[in-house]
């Protein structure tokens, strides 16, 4: 984090995004500002607070993509949010707070999946022991007697059937020998294909907060890591040896990981290092034309104390927002910013307007981006055995073509592309498969044979491009 200068996070910036350089340096600051705040002694780094963003410019242009790269960059929990999904409290809708309880389920998967990461290589071994056991104890006990004993079983179980009982007349030296050498193929993945029985913990499908419903009644969901609170049921199932090894690493990654330690650590996360990109601001604006609703000045009010610094009740425990990261973002084509309640406005204190992107912006995005979408196309075509080319006049067609269509129609940006790409392409992409071997170029003709014409007719262009 230390190397993380804002200079080199708007140079890793740059990879992605084009242009927007006055967007990249606010938050590049807001970053490094908190590398400084974790520098300083405890009782001043409580008093400072992070610097909000507030993004205004029309979709398209890099607002979201600034925020969701910066996030990665720096492995900070992140979480998109609308604005407009939300509702004043006390109306039918979802409360505000749920957008740190999310924010918190992504950090809890990000450290889990970490800690899995570093546990798997000991929970794979263990699996390949349990998989040895399993295939020992099903070689020398018939199918039709594991089947009776499921079936007297009920086939559901309250712990894992071990499965290991020693078989009447088998010599336990000769029982270690084949135990051995149905380990040493397993750990040389050589009988991926063979199919065996294993115990399956059998996921609870009650009593859990669903989509929506926000309250703290429901408890984690089953799975690794997120254990049942009266505990797992199991039921056999029969496998081949890949899928079973997968099952049970998980089952002995779930032994190995502290799961109080995942969320220690995941709520720190949020709090020192979390990231809420706030969208559609603009539209919580009160007094349009429609008059105030559920959804403009009361979701701001709402909004208040989260962003301010409050305490959040979650199922995993509370949560402070005081160090967590908002940026708000919003078009502001009917309102502006100051058209927010004052109390909003002075939460973002730093303002930066995104500029609409022109031809040469468009051209740029096409090209040089490190995921562009010429380098996705080809990438694409090429699985199939095609081969395709771009000519430098076609991408000049194409970025023009998206620049007119963003004046004449309303400008969705960077968006347009994809659109146009996807027209000029298509049945390049539906032959694919008959071409294979070959090489198509993409010139500037081809184009304005496919979008030039639609392109001109602004009824048709309205619902097709």
């Amino acid at each position: 984090m230390d190397g993380l200068t804002p200079a080199a996070i708007v140079a890793a910036l740059d990879t992605y995004i084009i242009g927007q350089r006055d967007a990249k340096r606010a938050v590049a600051v807001a970053l490094r500002a908190r590398i400084r705040r974790a520098q300083l002694p405890d009782d001043l780094r409580d008093e400072v607070s992070p610097k909000n963003i507030l993004m205004i410019g029309p979709t398209g242009v890099g607002k979201t993509e600034i925020a969701r790269r910066v996030a990665k960059l720096v492995d900070a929990p992140f979480i998109k949010v609308e604005a407009t999904r939300f509702t004043e409290v006390g109306f039918v809708g979802r409360d505000v707070e749920s957008i740190i309880r999310d924010l918190l389920e992504t950090s809890v998967d990000q450290v889990d999946s970490r800690r899995f990461e570093e546990m798997r290589p000991e929970a794979e071994r263990a699996a390949d022991e349990r998989l040895a056991t399993y295939l020992l104890q099903q070689r020398e006990s018939p199918a039709p007697a594991r089947r009776a004993t499921a079936r007297r079983g009920g086939g559901r179980r309250s712990g894992p059937n071990p499965a290991v009982a020693e078989q009447p007349g088998s010599s336990d030296e000769s029982r270690r020998q084949q135990r051995q050498r149905l380990l040493t193929q397993l750990q040389a993945r050589q009988i991926e294909g063979e199919m065996v029985e294993i115990e399956v913990e059998i996921a609870p499908t009650e009593g859990y907060d669903l989509d929506g419903l926000d309250g703290l009644e429901g408890a984690a969901p089953a799975g690794r890591g997120r254990r049942a609170p009266a505990g797992p049921e199991y039921r056999t199932r029969r496998l081949p040896v890949a899928d079973a090894r997968r099952i049970l690493t998980d089952q002995e990654a779930d032994q190995l990981i502290d799961w109080d330690g995942v969320l220690d650590e995941a709520i720190r996360r949020v709090e020192d290092g979390g990231i809420v990109f706030l969208d559609e601001v603009d539209k919580i604006v009160g007094g349009g034309d429609g008059g105030p609703n559920v959804s403009d000045e009361g979701v701001q009010r709402d909004l208040l104390p989260i962003v301010e610094g409050t305490t959040v009740t979650t199922r995993y425990g509370p949560v402070k927002t005081d160090h967590i990261l908002f940026i708000g973002a919003g078009a502001f084509n009917g309102v502006k910013p100051s058209d927010l309640i004052p109390e909003f406005q002075g939460r973002f204190p730093i303002r930066v307007e995104l500029s609409p992107l022109g031809e040469e912006e468009l051209y740029a995005i096409l090209t040089e981006p490190a995921n562009a979408l010429v380098r996705q196309y080809t990438a694409l075509l090429a699985t199939e055995g095609v081969t395709l080319t771009f000519e430098d006049e076609a991408l000049r067609e194409i970025a023009a073509l998206a620049a007119g269509l963003n004046e004449r129609q309303e400008d969705i940006g960077a968006r347009r592309l994809a659109t146009i790409m996807e027209r000029t392409l298509e049945d390049i992409s539906f032959d694919a498969p008959d071409h294979a071997g070959e090489t198509i170029a993409i010139d500037a003709a081809l184009v304005r044979d496919r979008l030039g014409d639609l392109a001109d007719d602004e009824d048709l262009s309205d619902f097709i491009l």
